[in-house]
This record gives structure tokens, C-alpha cells and sequence, in this order.
């Protein structure tokens, strides 16, 4: 017979204490789930929540939008596009399968792209594409390579192109001014980026968009004073001269005589600021402010000034010029032929070397010199644009009986095309020179600086019209319908062995209309070749096609009436 087997009895202490120290256990797993959830210890709720973010929670910049540069008129400038930029974490892609596929995406070889992922293996970040249309880069981001990754940023373009590019200048990769006044304004134009916060993925995607924590600040819009109309119109004119001379460059820059704005100012060669592909150095300067040139005749009509101030001369005083020719020192300065006795009016309408220079020995280089500085040569414009220069006005204890001499000449000193533009504009607006602007005033008129009496710059208008009539030197620059003056000026260029008989610079700076001056336009060619080589024949053929367009452009009625409407007039006045 079988015996039952007694289970054995477990004592009630037993019991107590597993179920005490289950219990306490609980407790503790409690506890430290309070402890690191709710209360805020060491290595508790909000290092946990710190850990956890510095692992999952990241921060993207949201960029920001520069601002917008157009002419007087609103025409854009300068704008930012929406574009993509494609970027790689260089740890997780360089084992990638699939590169073969990213490289076809990219329009690159899959070796370059192996080799790039090499020199950056020990980064996290590398760009791909810089700047890729929206539609481009979703193609290559549809193919969900892990990582790769997208990131929006904002290109500038320049709708103007070529036309406005030296005036304009362009920005970096990265948005930042680098030429013209992109680089001026480039605190003013560049906005301040926003931060958002995101959830990422394991892959390094966005998983969760947790919200901004700073929107972005769009940058400020600037206003010049160019009109586009103009400056389309002056940059085809300069082109096409500078090409059918073969000149080595050309500038040509319109001011606004009353208000200071610079209305139009075009260089060519140029260089297209929407492709950084074939663009030189040389196309990109901007001339007409970062070059100087010995200026030669045009500053003769600051000569007249001071002659005019002297109170000895008038502009009908005669002045010999026979034979034609005059030394001083070791140099002969010969005139194209023997003018006899003429009025000083005449010297400076038929550019006469002799007479000016027996005007100059007689003034002396002191008033003359005066007169210089006081109309801005060698001095800085302040127009703030990067690399302005203020060109060379000499001022030496001692000086040689030719320096003296070519100096009224408009040798020996150096100026922009700018600079000699805001020099005419103080005679085009009755003595008074206004500050130069390359931004639009917009109503606000600054007060200008008075050089020389209304009755002495009106004397000097009369001469310009003259200079540019039947029997001056600048019969080119005439504008039909309109009164022009100005002055031609032909310049020997300055070779390592000093001036070269075979190289010039042709000049015309001149003031329209004539008979109330609202526009004044200098004109520089740079070695034109062939014949045509001269500031009158040069030079002011493009005067007369720019002036004639800004004058109608700005909707000045024509000054003169043709020979067949002065017919028809006179008809009908006998009729009646």
C-alpha cells in the first residue's frame, strides 16, 4: 500500500517577507520613476529630458530673404529666388549602395562622387548641389537615399543682366555682397535668419515639426537712382561704339544736374551676373567710378572759369594765337593750324592749345589750380560704393614752367568719369554743385554747395553750346531738337616710357539742353582705333544718341523746331 506524499508547509514569515520585499521593490521602481519623470533632481526629469532632446530634438535656420534693389522706377534689379540645396551626412552615405543611382541624379560621375565622400568621411556634412531649382532637387530627394537631405535657401538673380551688373554688383554662394553695391549695402539688404525646431528620424529626417522659435526677418529694400530705360539705352550706345571703334573699353555715365542722381551709368566690357562662367576681372570693374584718366581738353573749361573770375577776361576778349604754335620750357604746343586773333570764346570752341596757354601764363597755376579743387578733383565723391577712387589733384611747392601750363590742360591730374560729371553739373545748375547719389532721392533734395556765380556758369553754358555748334569741335554731339553744349577731350595714353603717340582716350562731357541744363553726360572711349580717335568724333556720336533718348525719356520738350516746321510756321502766320 502506497503512502501520500505531504506537501510541506511553508511558514507564514516566508510569505511576509517576499511579499514585503516585492513590495518594497515596487516602491522603488516607483520611486525612481517619480524621480526621474516629475521631480526635478540630479540626473532626474530635466536631464533626462535634456539627454533626450541633445539625441532626437535638432534646430534648422530658416533663411531669410535680402532685399530687393530696383531702379527710380521699381524695375526689379536685383531678387531672391526659392532654391534647394542638397547636402549629405558623409558617415551614412559612404557605405551606400545606391550611389551609382545618386551620382546619374547628379549629373556626376560615381567615382568624383566616391572621392569626395572620402576627403569628408570623418565629417557629417557636405554639400552635394548648391542652388538646385525646387524640381531638380526633388528628383534627386524622391530617391530617398539615406542621407541625403534638402535644404531651401534663396539665389539672387538679376533681371537687368549684363546691363546694370558692374553698378549692381553680385553676392557669394552664400548671399553675401562681394561686388558693387550688393557689397555696400550689404548690412541693409541681408536679412536675419529664423530657427525652427524639429523631431528628427534614425535616418536624419524630419519626423515631427515642433514649431519656430524665431521667424526669419527679411532684409530691406534699396531704391537707386538709375532708370533702366536710360540705362538700356547708354549701355547699347556704348557697346556698339566701343565695338565699331575696336576701343578697348568705354563709360558713360548721366547725372541729374539738379537733384545730384546718377540716372544712367553703364562700362562695357561687361559680364553676366547670373552665370559666374567666363566673367574676367576687367568686365566687372566698375569704370566710371573706379578708374581715372588724365581728363585733357575738358578741363579747360574750368580754365575759362578761372580766367572768367580774374575779372580780366571776358568771353569776347582776343587772344593772339599766331603762329599758330608756342613754346614753353623745352615743349612746343601747336595748334591744327593758325587761328590769328580770336575771342576767348573761340579758343575753347576750337580747343586752342596756344591760347589757353597764353590765358595760363598769364592767370598763373594758382587761381587755376583753386578752381580745380574747388570743383571736386582729387576728392572722394562719398558715394560709398566699394573701391571708389578720388583721382590726383598735385599740389607741389614747386612746379616746372610745363606743369604749370598742362595743367590747364587737364594733364598732369587724374579724375573718374564721375568725378568730371559732377564738375560739369555745377555749371549745368547755375554754380551750384549737389551732392552725387546713387540712390534714388525719392522727393528729398539736399542742399547743394555754391562754386561759382549764376552769370559766370552762364557765360560758360554759352561757350559749351558754342563748342558743339557749326564751327566747334563737337559738331557730333549735337542732339536734333534739342540746344547742347560740352567740351571734347583727346588724351595720349601714359605707356611705361611715357605718353604714347598711338594710343588715346577719347572724352566728351557735356550739359543738355543747353539753354536750362537738366542732364549732363561724359562719355569716355579707351583706345579707339582707326581714324575716328578724337573726342569729337569718338565720343560725342554717343553724347548725341544718349542725350537725345534721356531727354525724351524724362519728357523735356524739344528746344528747337526744324527747318520744315519753322516753314509751315512762317506759312501760316502769312496766311493768317
Amino acid at each position: 500500500m502506497s503512502s501520500v506524499r505531504q506537501q510541506p508547509v511553508v511558514p507564514r514569515w516566508r510569505y511576509v517577507v517576499v511579499l514585503t520585499g516585492l513590495s518594497v521593490l515596487a516602491l522603488l521602481v516607483i520611486g525612481r520613476l517619480v524621480s526621474l519623470q516629475v521631480l526635478d533632481v540630479e540626473h532626474g526629469r530635466e536631464f533626462l529630458k535634456y539627454q533626450g532632446d541633445k539625441r532626437a530634438v535638432r534646430t534648422s535656420e530658416i533663411p531669410a530673404y535680402r532685399g530687393v534693389i530696383t531702379d527710380r522706377r521699381g524695375e526689379p534689379l536685383a531678387v531672391s529666388t526659392p532654391v534647394v540645396s542638397i547636402w549629405a551626412d558623409p558617415q551614412m552615405l559612404v557605405n551606400a549602395e545606391r550611389l551609382d543611382e545618386l551620382a546619374r541624379a547628379l549629373e556626376m560621375d560615381e567615382g568624383t562622387l566616391q572621392g569626395r565622400l572620402a576627403r569628408f568621411a570623418d565629417k557629417r556634412f557636405m554639400y552635394l548641389r548648391r542652388h538646385e531649382t525646387p524640381a531638380a532637387a526633388r528628383e534627386v530627394l524622391d530617391l530617398g537615399v539615406p542621407g541625403v537631405f534638402g535644404r531651401r535657401e534663396y539665389r539672387r538673380f538679376y533681371p537687368a543682366g549684363e546691363v546694370a551688373a558692374q553698378l549692381v554688383g553680385i553676392t557669394n554662394v552664400d548671399g553675401q555682397g562681394l561686388t558693387g553695391l550688393e557689397k555696400a549695402y550689404d548690412e541693409w539688404l541681408q536679412g536675419v535668419p529664423g530657427k525652427r525646431k524639429y523631431l528628427k528620424s534614425l535616418n536624419g529626417e524630419m519626423a515631427r515639426d515642433i514649431g519656430v522659435m524665431q521667424p526669419a526677418r527679411p532684409g530691406k529694400d534699396l531704391q537707386l537712382s538709375i532708370d533702366l530705360r536710360l540705362q538700356v539705352l547708354q549701355h547699347r550706345e556704348v557697346q556698339r561704339a566701343v565695338i565699331a571703334l575696336g576701343a578697348k573699353s568705354g563709360t558713360a555715365v548721366t547725372l541729374d544736374s539738379r537733384t545730384g542722381e546718377v540716372l544712367a551709368m553703364v562700362n562695357y566690357p561687361v559680364f553676366n551676373p547670373n552665370s559666374r562662367k567666363g566673367n574676367d576681372a576687367a568686365g566687372m570693374r566698375n569704370r566710371a567710378l573706379t578708374d581715372v584718366y588724365e581728363p585733357g581738353s575738358t578741363m579747360k573749361v574750368l580754365t575759362l572759369v578761372a580766367a572768367l573770375e580774374s575779372g580780366r577776361y571776358t568771353p569776347e576778349t582776343m587772344i593772339d594765337t599766331s603762329p599758330g604754335r608756342i613754346r614753353v620750357g623745352r615743349k612746343v604746343y601747336p595748334d591744327p593750324r593758325n587761328y590769328g586773333e580770336i575771342t576767348l570764346s573761340r579758343v575753347i570752341e576750337k580747343s586752342s592749345q596756344v591760347g589757353v596757354t597764353k590765358m595760363a601764363l598769364d592767370l598763373g597755376h594758382e587761381p587755376i589750380w583753386e578752381v580745380f579743387n574747388r570743383f571736386g578733383i582729387g576728392q572722394p565723391l562719398g558715394t560709398g560704393f566699394p573701391g571708389e577712387r578720388s583721382g590726383e589733384l598735385p599740389n607741389r611747392t614747386r612746379w616746372h614752367a610745363t606743369e604749370k601750363v598742362s595743367l590747364a590742360f587737364g594733364y598732369g591730374i587724374t579724375a573718374t568719369p564721375l568725378q568730371l560729371a559732377s564738375a560739369y553739373s555745377a555749371l549745368a545748375n547755375q554754380g551750384v554743385q549737389m551732392p552725387v547719389s546713387l540712390l534714388a532721392l525719392q522727393g528729398e533734395t539736399p542742399e547743394g554747395h555754391r562754386l561759382i556765380s549764376p552769370e559766370i556758369a552762364a557765360q560758360v553754358l554759352k561757350v559749351l553750346e558754342a563748342v558743339t555748334g557749326e564751327h566747334g569741335t563737337a559738331r557730333k554731339a549735337q542732339v536734333p531738337g534739342y540746344t547742347v553744349g560740352g567740351k571734347t577731350g583727346t588724351v595720349h595714353k601714359v605707356g611705361p616710357q611715357g605718353y604714347q603717340d598711338d594710343k588715346y582716350i577719347a572724352f566728351f562731357a557735356g550739359v543738355a539742353p543747353a539753354d536750362d541744363p537738366r542732364i549732363v553726360t561724359v562719355v569716355v572711349i579707351n583706345e579707339p582705333q582707326g581714324e575716328s580717335y578724337g573726342g569729337g568724333s569718338a565720343a560725342a556720336p554717343v553724347f548725341s544718341a544718349v542725350t537725345e533718348g534721356a531727354l525724351r525719356l524724362l519728357n523735356i520738350a524739344p528746344t528747337q523746331i526744324s527747318d520744315a516746321e519753322q516753314a509751315g510756321k512762317a506759312a501760316r502766320e502769312g496766311a493768317a
